[in-house]
């Protein structure tokens, strides 16, 4: 990412390092609530929450980072790499916040009062929860990307 004065200037890269931090930090955050709390219902509660923060911070940090490429930029922003990756992304905090957590918390309530992983609904969750951790680590490999190309 080009290096400017002003706002710009220190703003891109530091929206930057907080979602891709925040990323990963979650990511590492949640391993160890799985491995630390024996009940994984409330590291699960926990982790949803932290995740879903992060969520947040990526969509707003996608949208800066689209809106300054192009901005700065212009439509020749869209025949660059870099536009691609944080649009990918954005799409993929959008896909995972709104698609497939809503999903996730349907399975869960559906097996209420019972533990989604002991209902008849444990193989559909197993499985849009690995879908989701596919995208989110894809997610995170693509701002490691986005870190090392933006130094």
């Amino acid at each position: 990412m080009a290096r400017k004065t002003g706002l710009t200037g220190w703003l891109t890269p530091v929206v930057l390092t907080l979602w891709v931090g925040a990323l990963w930090m979650t990511a590492i955050t949640a391993s160890v609530l799985f491995q630390t709390i024996a009940d994984r219902q409330l590291a699960g509660l926990v982790a949803g929450k932290l995740f879903t923060i992060v969520s947040y911070i990526g969509m707003a940090s996608g949208l800066w980072l689209l809106l300054q490429r192009l901005a700065g930029e212009g439509f020749s922003a869209l025949k660059q790499g870099l536009f691609w990756v944080i649009f990918v992304m954005w799409v993929l905090v959008l896909v995972g916040e709104f698609g497939i957590q809503p999903l996730l918390a349907q399975l869960k309530a559906s097996a209420l009062p019972n533990d989604v992983m002991q209902s008849v609904f444990a193989s559909r969750f197993r499985t849009w929860h690995g879908v989701a951790s596919i995208a989110y680590m894809v997610e995170c490999l693509l701002g490691l990307w986005l870190v090392i190309k933006s130094s």
